[in-house]
């Protein structure tokens, strides 16, 4: 503990030292509280005292057929009813603290952890660095253009791939966007953004030419 002697310089300083460290503290705690969780977390911190067990009807974690049947209602109808609460369950599922960017990744965590392979949505509130085109099509791409399963256009052949971006590079990236053939919309990957999209089809285009990417 100090004791400032007025007019002191060095009683100034501390004063000011301390004040900022307050600031400092009161802007971690901020950052830390608004900062999202995933969906693992948030499952199992509160969901998984019903949907652990199955109380209340809640369909049970792992129970893959309860949980296919409310799948086909997707990720919006599923958060929709989470949101607004449904039967027992109370609205946001008795945290109104919980965004709904939170409540979607809890409602994909159970239903990945049911059988299915939905993709953990992005953060609305904070904007995540954009992933190069290697990245992606290193994760993801890779699995179908890899070696051409079900007609995908292998990486690098250009042969294959001239005839489909002759009529635009824009006319691929919407086609990828939207779903083509036995390809899901973007790729099976949700999060994935226009500009990622387009990275990934120009590094399939151009890999192994030496061409920038």
């Amino acid at each position: 503990m100090s004791v400032e002697v007025p007019g002191s310089s060095i009683g100034r300083r501390v004063a000011t030292t301390a004040l900022a460290a307050v600031a400092i503290f009161v802007w971690s705690a901020a950052e830390t509280q608004t900062q999202e969780r995933s969906g693992k977390e948030i499952v199992d911190s509160l969901c998984i005292s019903c949907h652990g067990t199955g109380a209340n009807g809640a369909p049970k974690i792992g129970d893959k057929k309860a949980w296919a049947a409310r799948a086909e209602k997707g990720l919006t109808g599923l958060t929709k009813s989470a949101l607004q609460g449904i039967r027992q369950m109370p609205a946001h599922g008795g945290n109104p603290n919980l965004t709904d960017t939170e409540i979607e990744r809890a409602i994909t965590y159970m239903v990945n952890q049911s059988g299915a392979h939905w993709t953990e949505p992005v953060s609305r509130t904070s904007k995540a660095a954009a992933r190069t085109g290697k990245e992606i099509v290193e994760t993801q791409c890779v699995k179908c253009h890899g070696t051409g399963v079900n007609g995908a256009p292998k990486i690098g052949d250009r042969a294959a791939w001239t005839p489909r971006v002759k009529e635009g590079l824009d006319v691929v990236v919407r086609s990828a966007i939207h779903g083509h053939g036995a390809m899901p919309p973007r790729g099976g990957m949700a999060d994935l953004t226009d500009a990622e999209i387009r990275s990934a089809i120009v590094y399939m285009f151009n890999s192994g030419t030496g061409a920038t990417n």
